[in-house]
């Protein structure tokens, strides 16, 4: 069990972490960091965390980990914060969902990449942000993709991993290229089509919503999520992700050709491999 952890930024993801974690009694004391007062009484109140406080040398003092949980482009400003108050084996680790911008903020900061410094993406969410959508079950069976550095303490993998295993994670490890190149494709193209889909209504049609049923509710579901969190996942993975969106079109072109051409036979096929694919997926 660990003495003290430190969470920077209490919303979905780092307030389902704290809550999972009391839930199984992993940690003595949790203790929020954050700019907004009223969201760390709030995220107190609901029983998430144990403490806060708006101090960051208080927040980090005696903590065994401090995670991350903002927003990717606050990183390099809070990295510069916590800095003066990070101990010789502090951990420090994230929930950022690229991971390759992540460790080049740290080396920038640093001037290298600390052997404490475990990088993690919890494959998990909701379209609902902060701290009131916070949920201790969140992570149960999903995966949390963690991508140490080369000069990664051990221990400190073993126990950022220990920690998300706790709250029902499965963990996998991988290097932080095939993580962006992995998640560009699977989580934020979906996305990006999301919000695409909402822009491209609401320019042509703003009444078309009216007549939408539950096909598109299902679809555009993930356009509810956080604006400010997806707007820094583009800012942080811009190559990836455009080379998939470029990739998708290029799917799109292939069935609206495929539609222009009257290919029944073929339009079916695509469409009875996406069927199988799928429902194959939803069975692992």
């Amino acid at each position: 069990m660990m003495n003290k952890i430190c969470i920077i930024g209490v919303g979905l993801i780092g307030g389902s972490f704290a809550a999972g974690l009391k839930k199984v009694n992993k940690v003595k004391t949790i203790v929020g960091f954050g700019r907004d007062e009223a969201n760390l009484a709030k995220a107190k109140s609901l029983g998430v965390i144990d403490e806060y406080t708006l101090d960051i040398s208080q927040a980090l003092k005696g903590a065994d980990l401090v995670l991350i949980a903002t927003p990717v482009n606050s990183f390099k400003a809070i990295l510069e914060m916590i800095k003066p108050h990070i101990t010789e084996r502090m951990i420090i680790s994230d929930v950022g969902s690229t991971k390759g911008s992540v460790i080049q903020i740290a080396k920038q900061v640093f001037g290298h990449m600390p052997e404490h410094f475990i990088p993690a993406h919890p494959i998990a969410g909701k379209e609902k942000s902060g701290v009131g959508a916070a949920d201790a079950n969140l992570f149960n069976h999903k995966r949390v993709i963690i991508t140490p550095e080369k000069n990664a303490d051990t221990q400190s993998v073993v126990a950022v991993s220990d920690l998300w295993e706790s709250v029902g994670a499965k963990i996998e490890i991988m290097n932080e290229t095939k993580h962006d190149d992995l998640l560009a494709m699977t989580s934020h193209l979906p996305h990006m089509l999301a919000f695409s889909l909402m822009d491209y209504l609401i320019s042509s049609n703003p009444q078309a919503c009216k007549y939408a049923a539950g096909g598109f509710k299902d679809f555009s579901r993930i356009a509810s999520s956080d604006s400010i969190m997806w707007r820094d996942i583009c800012i942080n993975n811009p190559d990836q992700i455009i080379k998939h969106i470029e990739g998708y079109q290029q799917s799109l072109d292939k069935i609206a050709n495929l539609i222009k051409t009257q290919q029944s036979e073929a339009l079916e096929q695509v469409f009875h491999e996406a069927k199988s694919a799928r429902d194959s997926w939803l069975k692992d």
